[in-house]
């Protein structure tokens, strides 16, 4: 403390003292206000109840002699004055009198300011000491200082005289405050002048101590550790009397002690030692004075303690067990609400520090686990912890929290044992991860087994037998939850272990047995539902059995059936959430669905390359039909109860799933069963055609159901094959740009391609008419002519070249060909427009006519010669006025009015 770079530790330590003064001690303030207000409560009631006193009998007495402060008497005539107002109390009668005399004189009661403190005030009672503190503590650092530098005493004067400021310190603080209590002098908020000048004692008792061990080597580790230790356990002591402000250092002094004080070869033994003994002793006072934060701040520092030595080769296990185990071990007796001698709490209320102190200390039992590879005596010392878990879960509702800690930590711990001896699980493209292999310090298989099968029995014994123990309706649903997930967790992580993620009956048999576990415990807890909490705890037993039974074909079947499996799961679910109408049944529905939707983002092929080769009965068919199914079957369950969020959800996914179902199915019949090959115009003829078919069924469905999911999938569908229209058919794809075999003269890729689209997309217009935008409608419906109309350009070019339409030259045949033909097919639209009375068609026709009329003014009059260019006039002309007349004498057929009659004058 007394050289040049310790002045930097100096004032931090002094900073520090002070800053945790001022938080701790505004706890203290409003504790004595409360107080305050409690007393005078008490007086006012005090008076309220008071009993009358007693009226004086009439005494006859002679008139004393008339002062000159007393008026003259009044004439015999004279009307008597009114008498004069009391302005002071009246003096009870003797008889009352002589009784409040024998009772003791009550205390004074506090007089209540309620204004609030000014500039002044605040300047003069509270800053000013807090500063005082501060610079009681630097003083004596700076006057050490100032010695040294000045070469006025040596190292061991600088030490003692050190020590005698801290005593010096520590003996006012002590002094004013029994000064205070002798005096009845109340401590003013926040600014408490003993405990100020009792932490800046202690402070430059934590510096004298470390100076003398770190700067002078006067003392050796041990002694310096022993007096630290002793100086922060005083502090700790001293917070019973001075307040929260002490006990805040003191815990911060306690836990950095061993930072402080350093040998060449740590003694684990000798920390976890200390460090239990710090923590029963902050505990305690936490317990004691009811100092929430102060519980919370020993946990963290506890827990901080548990790294040391776990990134290290040679990791010691034992000391590190104990320390978990004792501050465990203390948490639970002494914070804790409601068991053993932790504070009380109202029955049936989950209390977060009684259960995250729990948590903590599994978390760093599991932190030693996974850094010693799975010792022996590491899973020993975690299945005591989960254990011990359980039973103060059991006797304290109040920790009932720390149920999810324990069962979260114990999948950690057999997921990560899983995938140590798997390390071809997290192989990524740059290679397998380092670190991942199994070692030989990994703990033997039959002791995880054992653990393993005591860790599934205890939670979901403790789980069901916990159902209605409680009046609260959480703390049954927290047991059941525990109950069902960490047995299924557990199998799932031992699965992966032992058998590889790859077939095993023995499994699958284990998973039946506890689907039956569970299911029997379902229909136990269905005969008492009017137990708290019993409809949540009988949908999660219920989910667990589905959970089990999909896991059983999991196990049983190929990878690819986990898929399945959890589809099955989200149907199973919703149809429970029918039965059972609880809205977390909803939500697993969903959630359900959404697992599966992110393992088909893993692998679309679900089953890698083992797809198989046959159409439509392949692999696709069960990874994506069976989903599919079940989501729509889950869906039409889950509306009987309403329109949410779950709902649409599942519904979202029963659409992409169909949807992926077509589009995979597709590729693997285009591919022959080769999914990686480039696409190819069949391919985008039939996804065209079935996005097409799905929309306009999904436009159907939409008009009962009106699901924001069938209306917004219908939309996606159609841009989907908007997009595969254009760049796939008519650009990536098309037969007059690239080298592509269409097939057969009528019979061909063509008609697939192109005139089947034509007419879906007709049939898609005409579903959403009057149900969506016009606009919308007619953009579907003008895609449908400009396929109607390439269908007919690639058919006449299929006609002239065979089936390779990009090779061969045009001739004017062709050409006058293609005018008959875009000719014959606007007549065919006229036609139809004018039979059916439809606008839109008689529109169509006229644009393809005007298309007609432009080619042959642009392109037939250069390029025909002869005969050709003549017929093609000569039927356009033609065609023309017979469009003409038809719109004159049928459409817009005017009626002739015969003149009227000449009237004649009579």
């Amino acid at each position: 403390m007394f050289d040049g770079p310790f002045d930097v530790f100096a004032l931090i330590i002094a900073v520090i003292a002070i800053l945790i003064a001022i938080k701790a001690s505004s706890q203290a303030a409003e504790l004595r206000r409360r107080l305050s207000s409690l007393e005078e409560m008490f007086y006012a009631q005090r008076r309220v109840v008071q009993p009358p006193p007693l009226m004086p009998a009439p005494v006859q007495a002679e008139a004393p002699a008339t002062t000159a402060a007393e008026p003259p008497p009044l004439a015999p005539d004279a009307e008597p004055a009114p008498p004069p107002l009391v302005t002071e109390e009246v003096s009870p009668p003797p008889l009352v009198a002589s009784k409040e005399a024998d009772a003791p004189p009550p205390l004074p009661a506090p007089a209540a300011d309620s204004r609030e403190p000014g500039f002044e005030e605040r300047l003069g009672t509270r800053w000013v000491v807090w500063i005082g503190g501060l610079a009681l503590a630097l003083g004596g650092f700076f006057m050490v200082r100032y010695s040294i530098e000045a070469g006025l005493v040596g190292p061991g004067v600088r030490v003692f005289l050190g020590g005698l400021f801290a005593a010096a310190l520590l003996g006012a603080g002590e002094w004013s405050r029994r000064k205070e209590s002798i005096s009845n002098i109340a401590a003013l908020p926040i600014a408490n002048i003993p405990a100020i000048l009792t932490a800046a004692g202690t402070a430059v008792a934590f510096a004298t101590i470390y100076a003398a061990y770190a700067l002078y080597g006067f003392l050796v580790p041990a002694t310096a550790f022993v007096l630290l230790g002793i100086v922060a356990m005083g502090t700790l002591a001293a917070a019973l009397l001075h307040g929260p402000a002490l006990a805040g250092l003191g815990v911060v002094g306690a836990f950095v002690t061993p930072v402080l004080v350093s040998s060449g070869k740590p003694d684990y033994w000798a920390l976890y030692i200390y460090l239990a003994i710090v923590t029963a002793a902050s505990f305690g006072l936490a317990r004691i004075r009811l100092w929430r934060w102060l519980a919370v701040t020993t946990i963290a520092f506890a827990l901080l303690w548990v790294f040391p030595g776990l990134d290290t080769g040679e990791l010691q296990v034992a000391p590190h067990a104990f320390h978990v185990i004792a501050g465990f071990v203390l948490a639970a007796l002494l914070v804790v609400c409601g068991f053993m001698f932790g504070p009380t709490i109202e029955d049936g209320e989950i209390e977060p520090v009684s259960s995250s102190s729990l948590g903590a200390y599994l978390f760093g039992a599991m932190l030693i686990v996974l850094s010693s590879a799975h010792a022996d005596l590491a899973l020993t010392a975690f299945t005591l912890l989960v254990g011990g878990t359980l039973f103060v879960a059991w006797r304290a509702p109040a920790a009932t929290g720390a149920l999810g800690a324990a069962a979260a930590t114990v999948f950690i711990v057999f997921a990560e044992w899983a995938v140590r001896a798997n390390p071809d699980m997290l192989v990524l493209p740059g290679g397998p991860m380092p670190g991942v292999g199994p070692v030989a310090t990994d703990g033997s298989v039959t002791l995880h087994l054992v653990t393993a099968a005591v860790f599934a029995a205890g939670f979901g014994v403790a789980g069901f037998l916990a159902q209605g123990r409680s009046s609260s309706a959480i703390i049954p649903v927290v047991w059941s939850a525990a109950a069902v997930a960490t047995p299924i967790a557990i199998l799932v992580a031992l699965y992966a272990r032992i058998a590889h993620l790859d077939r095993s009956i023995p499994f699958a048999i284990l998973a039946v047995l506890l689907a039956a576990t569970f299911g029997a415990a379902t229909e136990a807890l269905s005969r008492r539902e009017d137990r708290p909490g019993a409809p949540t705890s009988i949908a999660l037993f219920a989910t667990g059995t589905l959970g089990a039974l999909a896991l059983a074909l999991t196990f049983a079947l190929e990878k690819g059936w986990l898929t399945i499996a959890l589809a099955l799961m989200s149907l199973g679910t919703a149809w429970i959430s029918l039965q059972r109408p609880i809205p977390v049944l909803r939500r697993l529905a969903a959630i359900f669905a959404a697992i599966v939707t992110a393992r088909i983002a893993y692998d679309p092929r679900i089953v890698g390359d083992a797809v198989g080769t046959t159409p439509i009965f392949n692999w696709l068919l069960w990874g994506y039909g069976l989903p599919a199914a079940s989501f729509w079957g889950a869906s039409i369950f889950l509306r009987r109860r309403g329109d949410d969020a779950p709902l649409r959800t599942v519904e979202a996914a029963a659409i992409l799933f169909t949807a992926l179902f077509a589009f995979m199915e597709i590729r693997h019949f285009a591919t022959g069963g080769d999914m990686t090959s480039p696409p190819s115009l069949l391919e985008c003829a039939l996804q065209v055609c079935i996005a097409l078919a799905m929309a306009i069924g999904l436009e159907r469905l939409r008009l009962r159901s009106r699901s924001i999911a069938h209306n917004v999938g219908a939309i996606v569908l159609t841009a989907i094959a908007g997009l595969i229209s254009v760049f796939g058919l008519f650009i990536l794809e098309n037969p007059l740009i690239w080298y592509v075999d269409v097939g057969g003269a009528l019979f061909n890729l063509l008609l697939l391609g192109y005139a089947l689209p034509a007419v879906l997309m007709l049939l898609l217009s005409y579903a959403v008419v009057g149900e969506r935008g016009k606009v919308y409608a007619n953009t579907i419906a003008g895609g449908a002519l400009v396929f109607a109309l390439a269908y007919v350009t690639l058919e006449i070019r299929r006609f002239y070249h065979g089936p390779i339409l990009s090779t061969g030259a045009t001739t004017g045949a062709e050409q006058y060909t293609y005018s008959i033909g875009w000719l014959g097919f606007g007549v065919v639209l006229l036609g139809i427009g004018i039979l059916v009375n439809s606008e839109r068609a008689r529109l169509a026709s006229a644009a393809v006519i005007a298309l007609t009329i432009l080619k042959a003014f642009v392109i037939d009059m250069s390029t025909l010669t002869g005969v050709y260019r003549a017929l093609s006039f000569m039927c356009l002309g033609i065609v023309l006025v017979a469009i003409g007349w038809l719109y004159q004498r049928i459409l817009f057929r005017r009626q002739v009015v015969p003149p009227p009659a000449p009237q004649t004058n009579i």
